[in-house]
């Protein structure tokens, strides 16, 4: 097998040479990470041909991110089926505890937890308003911090016990979990893994190990129980769980991929043979932030933005007149442009 071999497995098995419903992309996919929703919707459609959401939802999940996924994986995604009377029992109440500063007591947290998931069942879903909720209840400031803290607070507490999930929405709002029997945790790894070689394949250890924030040991131990092949191609051994492949065509023209794409983020990113090594602080920034890319015949060669119909393309690397024509030409496929700007 070639490296333009693998490449194109992944971009199939990734639907991004056919595309697939929704709920089977991000099932497949193990989710779509989501902290931007626009680039998550991007991703869908890339990979669905629309931006259809209707079965999804948004919580954390696979590396402590925010991603989409059918609402029938919660079982695969969440430990707990618990109560707003479990929150204390959570990660994130035990490590602001371990602060030394959880600037709220068990008790109230479990209080507000409780009148958030009612006011949720209620039809007050929004953040703002469930804000306004809790100040009515005497809610402190010092007790808002915490509750309302960007960056989790009670209501990753209430995702975490599977009571609450963020609903498809650019605004933050919320609803009720439905009631559901968690996975056992093997066996949800297993699962797992079995999506990601099967739909991220062929794949090497260090890739899965990055992919799932674990350990090559542990990725090691997981191989075992699933049906995989390996071969060895320029000193790295790839694992897949294989397909009907039938015959691959050749790398597609032009891809202009979502933030935060399954591509970059599926592979240890100093890896991945789509990203050369000397572009890929121009895709994954110092901030943590994941920019969309110019594909071009399976090379990443820049990144894009575009808002409002103006479009910008950073290119890191010298691309030709006939190359720019065939970047605008995808660009006005997916949207009507009314600017373009090549940086």
């Amino acid at each position: 097998m070639t490296i333009d071999e693998v490449k194109l497995l992944r971009l199939k098995h990734q639907y991004l040479l056919s595309p697939a419903d929704s709920l089977t992309v991000t099932r497949d996919l193990c989710g779509v990470q989501a902290q931007f929703l626009s680039s998550a919707l991007h991703a869908l459609r890339l990979r669905t041909g629309g931006q259809d959401v209707n079965g999804l939802v948004k919580s954390w999940t696979l590396r402590g991110t925010v991603h989409l996924f059918p609402e029938s994986d919660l079982p695969l995604y969440r430990r707990h089926c618990g109560t707003a009377a479990d929150v204390c029992e959570s990660g994130w109440f035990r490590w602001r505890s371990a602060q030394g500063n959880p600037c709220i007591t068990g008790e109230r947290d479990t209080y507000f937890a409780q009148v958030i998931a009612d006011g949720i069942g209620e039809g007050c879903d929004t953040r703002e308003g469930l804000r306004q909720r809790c100040r009515e209840r005497g809610m402190t400031e010092s007790e808002e911090r915490h509750v309302f803290d960007g960056w989790g607070g009670t209501f990753a507490e209430l995702a975490e016990m599977g009571v609450i999930c963020y609903q498809v929405r650019e605004e933050k709002a919320y609803r009720l979990c439905p009631a559901f029997e968690p996975m056992d945790e093997h066996a949800a790894q297993i699962e797992l893994a079995r999506r990601y070689f099967t739909h991220y394949g062929p794949a090497t250890l260090r890739d899965a190990a990055y992919f799932f924030r674990a350990s090559q040991a542990q990725v090691k131990t997981w191989l075992k129980e699933l049906p995989v092949v390996s071969f060895a191609l320029e000193g790295r051994d790839y694992f897949h769980i294989p397909q009907e492949e039938g015959n691959l065509p050749e790398l597609p023209a032009c891809v202009l991929l979502a933030g935060f794409d399954q591509l970059m983020l599926g592979y240890r990113k100093e890896d991945n043979p789509f990203l050369p090594p000397e572009h890929l602080r121009g895709i994954f920034n110092l901030a943590g932030i994941v920019m969309p890319g110019i594909l071009l015949r399976g090379r990443v060669v820049g990144r894009w933005k575009q808002k409002d119909g103006k479009a910008v393309f950073t290119l890191f690397e010298k691309v030709g007149a006939k190359d720019k024509k065939l970047i605008l030409q995808t660009a006005e496929r997916l949207w009507t442009l009314k600017k373009t700007e090549w940086a």
